[in-house]
């Protein structure tokens, strides 16, 4: 993708428009980290763009972006899921904003010839930077290689109005923060405290992203504490914010509370993570507040599980998350203590567990929390050692008798094939039932018509 770049900065610069690689490509260019995307800013309209190169998107004409696609030869072997942004790069002329009374989008855009005007209306100074790619000069008209040098996230101007133009920039601050192990300048900090309330006008969907952004790049102990610094955490979610304070039974958790629980935990996921391991992680104690109570002999949370199923649901139903990730998301929540009764369980009942959809993120999220508490990792082992020696066809196996058998037997179809049908499974799992014939024996003797 870089080479692809540089090349549409080329051929604007035939042209006789100025174009520059900018904004965060820029910034990890400078920290030598690989960009995962690359952006240009040149002096030429979206018509002109579209001219010299006519295969494009029109994503955004009326604010001066257009998308320039990967040739179809350099698309070979891409991932299909991949979406057009991922497999471009977004060319926008030089403009300056004219209001932001929605709070994301400006009312009115000017096209401009200057980009010290397009830089001046980014967001932080870090993301403000325009590199001459054939010519290697980097065009710094906000302090950004100074506050990269000093590790700070300051906003361009200033942030009271930055943030104004688009309130999710709040949470990019503290994302960028964690990041890149940043601290937020004073006066940015200062004002996102300030106008924190103001992140509820923002699309729910917008916010739910930046979130995932922040479970899954590997520093959301940092993101999330910084959150709480800033007063985001309460208005984003309050559910997560009311961890704080909420002490546990210090044998099991000498660890503290179970915000800190729930943090320390984040930093024992896999790295890159899955946004719905993320998201199971960050939840899994989310019933524990509303179930603390001081027994005689020790700090219970009786039926924090089921509470924190539907705490989950109530949050993946807000957050706008896709059928697919909330059910996985409450399925971590709901079967996170099974761990426990893992080395004790039946042979059927294990084997069960173990085909639950997207087990790896379940072990991943037991180990994480095993890690974050008493740090014994016994039943780990133990499910890892089962699941190298039981073979999947075990775990899953054919069904011995299925509904059609029983009708052939001469049962009548109702509720009761259920539990006959179950009561078969247990005993193929079991390896107590090995053929469809001692199956149908088995039905026939437990179960006379």
């Amino acid at each position: 993708m870089k080479d692809f770049a540089i090349s549409i900065t080329r051929a604007l610069h035939q042209r006789g428009f100025q174009a520059y690689l900018v904004g965060g490509c820029v910034r990890d260019v400078l920290l030598k980290r690989e960009p995962a995307d690359y952006d240009v800013a040149t002096s030429a309209t979206p018509t002109q763009v579209m001219e010299i190169f006519p295969d494009t998107y029109a994503v955004g004409v009326q604010f001066g972006v257009v998308l320039v696609p990967l040739p179809e030869d350099q698309r070979a072997g891409a991932d299909e899921s991949a979406t057009p942004k991922s497999q471009a790069v977004e060319v926008a002329t030089f403009r300056c904003d004219l209001g932001y009374s929605d709070g994301r989008r400006p009312d009115e855009v000017r096209f401009s010839q200057d980009p010290r005007e397009d830089v001046a209306r980014r967001d932080f100074t870090i993301n403000g930077m325009l590199l001459d790619p054939v010519g290697g000069e980097v065009l710094d008209f906000v302090g950004g290689r100074r506050d990269l040098e000093a590790g700070i996230v300051r906003t361009i101007g200033d942030p009271e109005r930055r943030f104004a133009e688009d309130k999710l920039r709040m949470l990019r601050a503290v994302r960028f923060a964690a990041r890149f192990e940043y601290e937020i300048e004073g006066e940015t900090l200062a004002a996102i405290q300030r106008l924190a309330p103001e992140i509820r006008v923002v699309s729910r969907e917008r916010v739910r992203d930046e979130i995932t952004k922040m479970l899954t790049e590997g520093h959301a102990r940092r993101a999330f504490l910084l959150l709480d610094e800033t007063g985001l955490l309460r208005e984003v979610l309050p559910e997560i914010s009311l961890m704080k304070g909420v002490q546990q039974p210090p044998e099991f958790h000498p660890e503290g509370d179970v915000f800190a629980h729930t943090l320390l935990l984040m930093e024992n996921l896999p790295k890159p993570c899955p946004p719905t391991l993320a998201w199971g992680a960050l939840l899994h104690d989310v019933g524990k507040p509303a179930t603390f109570r001081v027994a005689p002999d020790r700090i219970r949370f009786d039926g924090h599980v089921d509470v924190g199923v539907k705490i989950a649901e109530e949050i993946c139903e807000r957050l706008r998350f896709s059928n697919h990730d909330a059910a996985q998301v409450l399925a971590l929540v709901d079967n996170h203590m099974r761990f426990g009764d893992a080395t004790r369980m039946k042979e059927s009942t294990l084997k069960k567990f173990l085909r639950l959809p997207g087990f790896n993120e379940h072990l991943a999220l037991h180990r994480a929390d095993s890690l974050a508490s008493h740090r014994n990792l016994s039943t780990y082992e133990f499910i890892q050692k089962k699941l190298t020696e039981i073979p999947p066809e075990k775990i899953r196996p054919a069904p011995l008798v299925t509904g059609h058998d029983l009708i052939a037997a001469g049962y009548s179809p109702g509720p009761k094939f259920s539990e006959i049908l179950g009561a078969v499974e247990d005993g193929q799992l079991e390896g107590r039932l090995l053929s469809r014939d001692s199956a149908l024996e088995f039905v026939k003797r437990e179960f006379p018509v």
